[in-house]
């Protein structure tokens, strides 16, 4: 892999779910060596610390649809702003997690650059429910619809108006809670998602050739990396607030990053979802940091 210069930015942001201590998963990543895993593969490291959440312990749940949404929706502003800034400064945007809902401004910022961008969603869940299919009112479960323009439009017009990227460059994978809702919005979009059942039935392998495959037969101009560190079986990734089993091993998780990398194809990545409060000696920031090695080029040779 080319040597990047990268920038790394932490969103301590737990209001887009109900579990508390997600906010505390950027420090746990720092502390698992992240800098000094992607550092020593040669990669220039710039750690812009972490985006101000302007929330205190009362943080407004009054509106049942959208849970904590002013703070959602300023958080993910400055991530916006600060995700284009570093993409002006060409360097590579890695982003620190927080709950998912994060994904809404970074996508957001992405796209002020990439105009026709893939999105790999490594992911247990579709996170394509909107304020109406919702059935809990988190954002986190919101990101990937607001993305394509579907939802309440104070989140879809975050940025800049309207959809950040298209249905059709998505591509979901480990998939295997999916609720109702979003089951009829992933038909309705041909959105193409590789669950478990098609991961057993392949193999990881194959699974990663076809979504690199489509990227290019869509002609992106670029691929962000989403990964909720609850794609991978509870049994590997214990301290994530949505668990559910039967879920990706590391080892295939660790080959999804390898041919990632060997593709060329990865823009900008983000990692989410790490609850240390959950977590067993923080063992989910471990695997998060390993797999980000694989990621950025790591051998065993």
């Amino acid at each position: 892999m080319e040597k990047l210069s990268v920038s790394m930015i932490g969103v301590s942001l737990d209001l887009g779910q109900s579990r508390r201590g997600v906010d505390m998963g950027p420090s746990a990543i720092r502390y698992a060596g992240v800098v000094e895993r992607l550092e020593a593969l040669g990669h220039q490291i710039t750690d812009e610390g972490d985006i101000h959440i302007n929330a205190g312990l009362k943080a407004e749940k009054s509106n049942a649809k959208l849970k904590n949404l002013k703070e959602v929706l300023e958080t993910n502003q400055k991530l916006a702003e600060k995700v284009e800034s570093v993409l002006k400064d060409d360097r590579f945007p890695l982003v620190l997690g927080g709950d998912h809902s994060i994904a809404i401004g970074t996508l957001a910022g992405l796209s002020t650059k990439y105009k026709n961008m893939g999105v790999i969603w490594y992911d247990a869940h579709a996170d394509m429910n909107t304020d109406e299919t919702s059935p809990s009112g988190n954002i986190h479960g919101m990101p990937l619809a607001v993305s394509i323009g579907r939802g309440d439009e104070r989140l879809v017009n975050l940025h800049h108006d309207g959809q950040k990227i298209k249905p059709q460059n998505i591509v979901i994978i480990g998939a295997r809670s999916i609720d109702p809702g979003e089951r009829l919005l992933i038909k309705e979009l041909g959105i193409q998602v590789y669950t478990m059942h098609e991961i057993d039935k392949y193999g990881m392998t194959t699974v990663m050739q076809k979504a690199i495959q489509h990227f290019e037969d869509n002609q992106v101009d670029g691929v962000h990396l989403s990964l909720d560190l609850d794609a991978l079986d509870p049994l590997y990734t214990p301290g994530v607030g949505t668990p559910v089993p039967g879920g990706v091993s590391y080892r295939e998780s660790h080959l999804a990053m390898e041919i990632l990398e060997e593709s060329g194809l990865i823009t900008s990545a983000e990692l989410v979802e790490v609850n240390p409060i959950l977590d067993e000696r923080n063992k989910t920031a471990d695997v998060a940091v390993a797999l980000m090695g694989s990621l950025f080029g790591e051998k065993l040779l």
